[in-house]
């Protein structure tokens, strides 16, 4: 027995632990505010990879929403129907590059030339009205616009590129397309218990709105590259297929992506003349019109209604730290914050009508 009361007290005198609750109270609360600026430290530092994974999750769910779009038509096993929307995707890229290697990869190799022309004309124009503009400036700010996939390139390797970036998206989506439950299973696997119903619900959400998010994001794409390149081809203007298919590819970039395909289409318009010129302003608004008044709002009833000055600050944040592929994400990626907000107050809601009456009793 005086062992055990010897234990006893050398157990109380470790110094490791805290006797007085208020005490131990704050400790714990310190130790949590450390656990968290560690995994935040850790998420900036692996941010790039982050962002590839769920660049995959967003390619996964556009082929899961091929998949099922194809099931309501056909009664096969959901492995075919996804090796169905696989096949036909890379059958397009295959068509698309043969194409791009007749027609496209001139209008592109002409068309920085044709900026720069465009640029200068513009800075003479200035410098006539009394403006001080250098084009060293110009070029500089281009080229950090355009600048490849920034942060993520550089984490996957510079001698990659871009390539390996989109190739690494690509593999991880089409494995989690394939078993989405299992990896929605394994990420549940890891939370508390009582935590992994709310994450089903969230996570079903999440894919819910994603699929719909990206099915009408490639509805604006089609409808915007091929409305603009049979407008264009029709007034003759040059590089109207390469123009289509840029303002297709940007069309999944929110209001930037507008802005950008409609200057480049300006600028190469007014290559041909003033009246070539207002004919692509023309063109410009038309389609960013009707998307904007007939397109969009079709889509939006079925999706997050997010508010333009969030998409557009959460872009700029985006590109400034990844480049085009966060420019690419940020929309998506507000959209899945959202729906995890929302299922969050809703799980608040739920705990006070739960409280409410025993506090009332």
């Amino acid at each position: 027995m005086p062992q055990n009361d010897d234990s006893a007290a050398d157990s109380r005198a470790n110094p490791t632990h805290i006797t007085n609750p208020a005490l131990r109270h704050e400790a714990k609360r310190a130790m949590l505010w450390v656990g968290i600026v560690g995994l935040t430290i850790l998420a900036v530092y692996i941010s790039g990879a982050l962002l590839i994974i769920f660049g995959a999750m967003v390619f996964a769910a556009m082929l899961d929403g091929g998949a099922r779009l194809l099931g309501r038509a056909v009664k096969i096993a959901r492995i075919w129907r996804l090796a169905i929307v696989l096949l036909g995707s890379v059958l397009f890229l295959i068509w698309l590059g043969f194409f791009a290697g007749s027609q496209i990869s001139q209008e592109a190799a002409e068309l920085p030339n044709l900026i720069e022309q465009q640029v200068a004309r513009a800075i003479d124009w200035a410098h006539g009205q009394g403006f001080v503009i250098e084009q060293r400036e110009v070029q500089s700010v281009a080229g950090q616009l355009m600048s490849g996939v920034g942060v993520v390139t550089r984490a996957i390797g510079g001698v990659f590129g871009a390539l390996s970036t989109l190739f690494l998206i690509a593999i991880i989506g089409v494995y989690v397309a394939m078993e989405p439950r299992l990896y929605e299973r394994g990420v549940a696997w890891m939370l508390p218990p009582a935590r992994r119903n709310d994450f089903h619900i969230t996570a079903d959400r999440m894919g819910q709105t994603m699929r719909r998010l990206m099915a009408g994001r490639l509805i604006g794409m089609v409808f915007e590259g091929i409305f603009t390149w049979l407008m264009l081809a029709v007034y003759g203007v040059p590089m109207a297929v390469l123009l289509g298919i840029i303002t297709g590819l940007l069309a999944f970039i929110p209001n930037l992506g507008a802005l950008l395909a409609g200057a480049l289409m300006v600028m190469v318009g007014f290559s041909g003349g003033m009246d070539m010129g207002l004919y692509t302003i023309f063109v410009y608004f038309l389609v960013q019109t009707f998307d904007g008044y007939v397109v969009i709002p079709l889509i939006a009833k079925k999706t997050v209604d997010l508010a333009p000055a969030l998409v557009l600050g959460a872009q700029l944040v985006m590109g400034l730290l990844f480049g085009v592929l966060g420019l690419f994400l940020a929309d998506p990626l507000m959209a899945m914050i959202k729906v995890a907000l929302e299922r969050r107050s809703e799980q608040a809601e739920e705990e006070q009508r739960i409280t409410a009456p025993n506090h009332g009793s």
